[in-house]
């Protein structure tokens, strides 16, 4: 049960600002400071202009097709807002953490300009986080800790599934993934987002808490208050994805690793979040809907605990079967029933266990 927190601590656990500075520079080039990196699920994010003015190179951005492009002397490096790819000329390269766009500027993160950005150089990197995120293991900030304490629930002896929150990404600036048309991420999450409160709230009878219910952009600590009410059982995380290439397409769900947790030999909830992942993979199959795959990603917002919480990557939006699927009110209201039927598969499946 999650216990009450009091509010002057709560505001105290929410004091600290997630920013950080480094320190960059290209070959024997004097250091450049930059101080305006955000934290994000504890991954730094530095604005790409001031990134690229560090390391002599330019880029701009181009409002027709949603991308910026990277001026390097082996070719021009193109990336766009909620792409996990880089494209430079015939190549993709991944990226694990996609571009942002934050307080009206397009962000990359640490782990971009440290790998395939520094292979773009002539001269050897030199790169010194100033405010490193701690990787003890223990949660590395105070939002993390109040992440981590939020998502540590017990359910026994009440019904299972008591409330569920639903988070649909970015909002506002953040448009999160840009795909064919100028069909936005922000939209088509918030749409399914929607769609699948209704059919909870109308089927199953329990509440609902979104952490958006319309185009507004929300820091990290916004986004945990729906995870804070006490009878919220189950945490989905909706976004969608684009890809530079046109193939990538259908829906994927990412989980936190099976790990065991502090305190625990064996993993909290027995793969809560694993069991939700499938049952709502499932769902998405049985109502004809293609399914990438179930990913386990311990570098996803996804935080710890033993709440289940599952990140559902709706399908690819620079893929036209998906896009139209995901920009159509029917097609985000096929996506919602499929997921709906999973979460209450999951739900009614733990209730059996627990008889």
């Amino acid at each position: 049960m999650l216990r009450f927190i009091p509010f002057f601590l709560l505001l105290l656990i929410l004091a600290s600002p997630a920013t950080a500075s480094v320190e960059i520079a290209a070959g024997g080039d004097p250091s450049v400071t930059i101080d305006e990196v955000y934290l994000r699920e504890g991954i730094p994010y530095l604005p790409a202009e001031d990134v690229l003015e560090a390391l002599h190179l330019s880029g701009h951005w181009d409002s027709v097709e949603h991308v910026y492009r990277i001026r390097t002397s082996r070719g021009t490096a193109v990336i766009s807002p909620g792409s996990h790819y880089l494209r430079l000329g015939e190549r993709f390269v991944p990226l694990n953490h996609p571009p942002r766009f934050i307080d009206g500027r397009l962000r990359v993160s640490e782990d971009f300009v440290t790998s395939p950005l520094a292979s773009l150089l002539n001269e050897p990197l030199r790169y010194h986080n100033l405010d490193p995120p701690v990787t003890t293991g223990k949660p590395r900030n105070p939002i993390d800790k109040l992440f981590s304490f939020f998502l540590h629930k017990k359910t026994e002896g009440h019904a299972v599934l008591r409330g569920v929150a639903l988070d649909p990404g970015h909002g506002g600036q953040d448009t999160g993934a840009l795909g064919i048309g100028g069909v936005k991420e922000k939209d088509v999450a918030l749409g399914v987002a929607r769609h699948l409160e209704k059919l909870v709230k109308m089927q199953l009878g329990i509440p609902v808490y979104l952490s958006r219910d319309g185009d507004y952009a929300l820091d990290r600590r916004k986004r945990l208050e729906i995870a804070a009410n006490p009878e919220v059982d189950a945490l989905i995380l909706l976004h969608a994805q684009a890809s530079f290439s046109p193939e990538p397409h259908g829906v994927t769900f990412f989980v936190r690793p099976e790990e065991a947790f502090e305190g625990q030999e064996t993993p909290a909830e027995e793969g809560g979040s694993l069991r939700l992942a499938q049952f709502l993979a499932k769902a998405c199959r049985d109502s004809g809907l293609e399914v990438a795959g179930i990913v386990e990603a311990p570098l996803l917002p996804l935080g710890k605990g033993d709440l289940p919480t599952v990140l559902t990557e709706l399908g690819y939006i620079s893929n036209p079967a998906d896009q139209s699927l995901l920009r159509d009110p029917d097609g985000q209201e096929r996506l919602a029933l499929a997921l709906f039927k999973g979460m209450k598969n999951f739900a009614d499946q733990r209730k059996e266990t627990r008889k």
